[in-house]
């Protein structure tokens, strides 16, 4: 709503920071006049408001329309929130651990978000992720556009080493100082709704960048826990992300360039004042104290931030700034745009996937910059590349050519599975003769002996993001290999009654992850009793009905020769090499808590056949009960006991041929998130980043 002359001159007058009788003087007028229009009491003409415009340094346009103006670069501030006088401390954002730290991650949450915000039905959300790795006077023009120097003080006092989230910013700090570089990441959205909504209360733009744990999102959408955004914050080595938003429907009459940064600390004390860790990039708010607004931005701010939109289509482009693999498996840019095109092609190809009557939900690329030069060419995600057997699948579904066999390569199995769906704890109104039954689809086609990972099923439902992928177990010798695909709730086709409560059940069925269908706190709260076995009952009907169908559907050959199985096992060549597993594991691990607080360890490694040997880096990482589980410190060297020895950098070689190994190890209780006897701990085993020597 366009807000009235008078309550804009108001918040303009206390914006400048002047009084009505300074603007009086200004415009030669009584301060009688300009408490009139103040107070609504009258307007002045035209020509009057062009003058008070002019006073207030604002364009005309802005004047008339009744809008704020845009900001300039000068006019931004980073305001740090105060900490709370009771003396309770965050040691950062605890949703921010709710996901691996890692490039493929985020290119699933950051997608997922923008499918949700789809705006225009009949069009596809346009999903572009662009690297930039800035130096030299690139950089420097950046960080004074940032206004790093502002924060540097705030992130080098909260740069502790003994909190997790501290040593983040250390190892963020120096690779900054030592490399002189770093990469931004920008991921922009089109066709979506923007950040809608006022400054601080309801809407998309509060639930964004002010709020933890709020998603407001229902219905078909994928996130329904609030933490999906905490990975962009998690993937910047300093907690920084800006955004820039082209809004669907206007805000104090604006749509372009509504521009906010936030950043996320642990608390940390400067100067003597104490802080509680997050702060807000944007015009001071004179109305509120300790507070700073989003600003409409003029479009050299925005270029100078990296974050100038290129089309006028309504989303959101957020920047994450010192973007990075938390992984520490990917550095370069190169291996960068590798993982993010693996995240969303992963993740997101069958929402990529057009019929002929019926375009992609989703539209997605990735490119790579160097200091305003493209450095790698962008990639536009084709689906039909990387699953062309699931996509195949997915097309023939959308143009309604299925069929009920398979009689050749191209051909996609349709079938049916049913869903029953339990009742609610708590129905709504007239929910009492709702279907009891779903019945989602289920798409079977052949896929190539290339194929790496044939004879599996993907779980899906409305934005078609892959739920999840698993392997059909318990098929027949000589079975046809395949691909599957379990369309579920309004990915089925429909939007009658049944599809919108499955919609409903299994997204209350998905834990934070979005990574499986299965009993969650929402499930137990929402549904009766044996929901849980409602959902195990249709993975399992799934599987089976996959098994059923394939009987008889054999590899294609001569039919004289029986099937493959039985041809390879009579063949007179040389016999297959016998497969091997590819990488090391743990076999066992054993331990105890010591009186210090620390897990001490003793792990038992079996090791595949290589010529050459093995060297790990073990990661001790505590479970955690949803979300990726969390890597702890070991305290001090690890000791080799048994086919191994430590290497100069701490790692562990594994002597040549050996099959089996032991080390043991002692975890640091200073990086322990919760107390160890209240934990349960598992080991991991890199491949270390050594030179065998």
């Amino acid at each position: 709503m366009i807000q009235g002359f008078a309550d804009w001159l108001t918040g303009m007058l206390e914006q400048r920071g002047l009084t009505q009788k300074q603007l009086a003087a200004a415009l030669g007028v009584t301060p009688a006049a300009v408490n009139a229009w103040a107070h609504g009491r009258s307007e002045p003409r035209y020509e009057k408001i062009a003058a008070i415009a002019e006073a207030l340094g604002v364009a005309v346009e802005d004047a008339v329309n009744r809008r704020p103006p845009e900001s300039s670069g000068s006019e931004l501030e980073w305001v740090f929130q105060k900490a709370p006088e009771d003396g309770s401390r965050i040691g950062g954002n605890a949703a921010a651990y709710a996901f691996a730290a890692n490039l493929e991650v985020l290119a699933r949450e950051a997608t997922q978000n923008s499918l949700d915000e789809r705006y225009l039905p009949e069009r596809p959300v346009t999903s572009r992720f662009v690297l930039h790795e800035l130096t030299g006077r690139h950089l420097e023009s950046f960080l004074s556009a940032l206004g790093w120097a502002s924060i540097e003080r705030h992130l080098r006092v909260a740069a502790d080493h003994r909190q997790k989230a501290g040593r983040v910013l250390v190892d963020g700090l120096n690779e900054l100082d030592r490399s002189g570089r770093l990469v931004l990441l920008r991921i922009d959205d089109y066709n979506a709704s923007g950040l809608t909504g006022p400054e601080y209360d309801d809407g998309r733009f509060a639930r964004v960048v002010r709020r933890t744990l709020d998603s407001g999102k229902g219905g078909a959408q994928g996130g329904s826990y609030g933490l999906g955004k905490a990975a962009l914050w998690a993937t910047s080595r300093f907690g920084v992300v800006l955004v820039n938003s082209t809004l669907s429907e206007s805000q104090d009459g604006r749509r372009e360039r509504r521009m906010a940064g936030r950043l996320e600390l642990p608390w940390h004390a400067l100067d003597g004042e104490e802080f509680a860790g997050p702060a807000w990039f944007g015009a001071v708010d004179h109305e509120r104290s300790n507070a700073a607004r989003s600003w409409w931005a003029d479009g050299a701010t925005a270029e100078s931030l990296y974050l100038e939109r290129s089309d006028p289509a309504p989303g959101t482009s957020f920047l994450v700034v010192g973007a990075y693999d938390g992984t520490g498996d990917t550095e370069e840019l190169e291996e960068m745009q590798e993982q993010l095109t693996a995240g969303i092609a992963d993740n997101f190809w069958a929402s990529m996937v057009g019929g002929e009557q019926s375009g992609p939900l989703l539209r997605a690329s990735v490119a790579s910059w160097r200091n305003g030069v493209e450095a790698l060419p962008e990639r536009i995600i084709d689906p039909h590349v990387h699953e062309p057997a699931r996509s195949r699948a997915v097309k023939a579904f959308l143009d309604g050519r299925t069929t009920t066999q398979l009689t050749s390569r191209e051909d996609v199995l349709q079938a049916s599975v049913q869903l029953k769906l339990p009742a609610r704890k708590q129905p709504d109104r007239g929910e009492a003769g709702s279907p009891k039954v779903h019945d989602a689809v289920l798409l079977i086609t052949p896929t190539t002996d290339q194929d790496p990972r044939p004879d599996r099923i993907s779980y899906m439902r409305a934005n078609r993001m892959v739920v999840k992928e698993k392997r059909v177990s318990d098929l027949h010798l000589g079975h046809r290999r395949f691909q599957a695909v379990l369309l579920a709730g309004l990915a089925a086709g429909h939007n009658g009654p049944d599809a919108i409560d499955a919609e409903r059940f299994l997204r209350a069925a998905e834990p934070p992850d979005h990574n499986d269908w299965t009993s969650t706190e929402d499930v137990t709260a929402t549904y009766v009793r044996g929901a849980r076995q409602c959902i195990l009952n249709f993975k399992k009907a799934a599987e089976q009905e996959i098994r059923d169908l394939l009987k008889g559907q054999e590899e294609e050959g001569d039919a004289d020769e029986g099937p493959q199985i039985l041809r390879d096992l009579l063949t007179l060549e040389s016999p297959r090499s016998p497969r091997t597993q590819g990488f090391p594991t743990v076999h066992a691990v054993t331990g105890e808590v010591a009186a210090s607080g620390s897990w001490d360890l003793r792990v038992t490694v079996k090791l595949p056949d290589r010529d050459s040997s093995w060297v790990l880096s073990p990661v001790a990482r505590f479970v955690v009960r949803s979300g990726s589980n969390i890597p702890v410190d070991w305290a001090g060297m690890l000791v080799p006991e048994q086919a191994c020895e430590l290497t100069n950098s701490g790692n562990l070689r594994f002597d040549d041929g050996a099959r089996r190994g032991v080390f043991r190890g002692v975890t640091d209780p200073s990086s322990h998130p919760v107390a160890a006897d209240m934990s349960c701990v598992e080991i991991d085993l890199p491949r270390a980043k050594e030179i065998v020597e």
